[in-house]
């Protein structure tokens, strides 16, 4: 095995499957990078068992063959080196030799047969879908799923597909995220699928890099999503569990409405957070005609007060959030004014970009 190429055509590859990869593995082999040698070019292929990433580049090559060596190792080696650099490598035995000018590395290998693969599916159903459109969509809900919870399904996110609707949902049981947009996909029957977190943020990653007009191919089957975008290809075991009914969550008898600047909002918030109990994070919002009050206090007996105008009339309300929740849904709006939807300081709040009611966000209250 043998090829040679420009550092930037392994580099941009390596790039995009090692975030498949654990710092941390069960398995010697998974900390491995696959790299297999065609006469047209290179295939790389990372993966933990759960999520596998799988890039090409195109190039003429030596003598084709396959490998495994140290993924980390390999991508660091790589963006140290010189742009433009001409990287020559080389399989001898149970070594990698990894050259560029004066430059020489030598790298452990694993056998090609302890690496675990994934096939192209064949089964399930198949659409094709605007990179962009579902890139939007995961953006705007991703950063509410569970970390490490008990209930496993909370950890990852709601993939909704139906007659030209596409929606993505995630919550941890004290907020939740909901974004729906319009498309021209009809699946033969509707999609409902969710996806685990890590394969989640390396899904939204290989979406940000397309273009606008770029399409997604989907291929899914009752255990898994494989997601093709030009030379690379994104396979993902899917979390077998019943996904809350969001629809159940999302409130609808909220009697207090208020439009507020989002970015006048967020700063007062991230005042106000400076002086939060640092453990719970709670601040209290106080609504009153004309003004917004944002408090905070901790137990040193610190205190932070801030006051926004709002165009309300209506009757006064207090209630307590998680400020953090509320700084990630402005962090996502996209929109120059948030509307904000309250009924009372037991119930949880609605929040929306004012003139969009395709993301909803719910923030459940806090006592405090």
């Amino acid at each position: 095995m043998k090829f040679s190429a420009q550092r930037e055509s392994l580099l941009e590859p390596l790039q995009q499957v090692a975030g498949a990869v654990e710092r941390r593995q069960t398995s010697p082999v998974l900390g491995n990078v696959l790299i297999e040698c065609a006469e047209d070019g290179i295939v790389l292929t990372a993966t933990n068992n759960e999520i596998e990433l799988r890039a090409g580049s195109g190039f003429s090559v030596d003598e084709p063959g396959a490998t495994t060596v140290p993924a980390l190792k390999l991508l660091e080696i790589c963006r140290l080196l010189p742009e433009q650099a001409r990287v020559s490598f080389e399989l001898s035995g149970e070594k990698a030799t990894l050259k560029a000018g004066r430059s020489r590395f030598t790298l452990a290998t694993l056998p090609v047969d302890q690496f675990p693969r994934s096939e192209a599916l064949e089964e399930g159903q198949q659409i094709d879908v605007l990179a962009s459109t579902l890139h939007r969509a995961i953006k705007a809900t991703g950063f509410a799923m569970a970390q490490q919870d008990v209930r496993f399904y909370l950890n990852g996110m709601l993939l909704e597909i139906g007659q030209e609707r596409l929606c993505c949902v995630a919550t941890d049981g004290h907020r939740l995220a909901f974004s729906q947009v319009t498309t021209d996909v009809s699946p033969e029957t509707p999609i409902r699928a969710i996806i685990p977190r890590k394969s989640v943020g390396e899904f939204a990653r290989l979406l940000g890099a397309a273009s606008e007009d770029d399409l997604v191919r989907l291929h899914l089957t009752d255990q898994q999503l494989q997601a093709s975008l030009g030379d690379v290809r994104l396979t993902t075991r899917l979390v077998d569990g019943r996904f809350p009914d969001y629809n159940r969550v999302i409130p609808i008898d909220g009697n207090k409405e208020l439009v507020v600047d989002t970015q006048s909002l967020r700063q007062c918030l991230t005042r106000a957070s400076v002086l939060s109990n640092e453990k719970y994070r709670g601040i209290r919002l106080a609504l009153s005609s004309g003004v917004l009050t944002i408090s905070s206090n901790n137990p040193d007996q610190e205190e932070a007060i801030d006051e926004l105008e709002v165009d309300y009339q209506g009757d006064a309300a207090e209630i307590g959030f998680n400020v953090t929740y509320l700084i990630d849904v402005l962090n996502a709006t996209e929109t120059e004014t948030v509307r904000l939807v309250v009924k009372d300081g037991a119930s949880s709040a609605l929040l929306m970009p004012d003139g969009n009611t395709d993301s909803k966000y719910v923030v459940m209250p806090m006592r405090l």
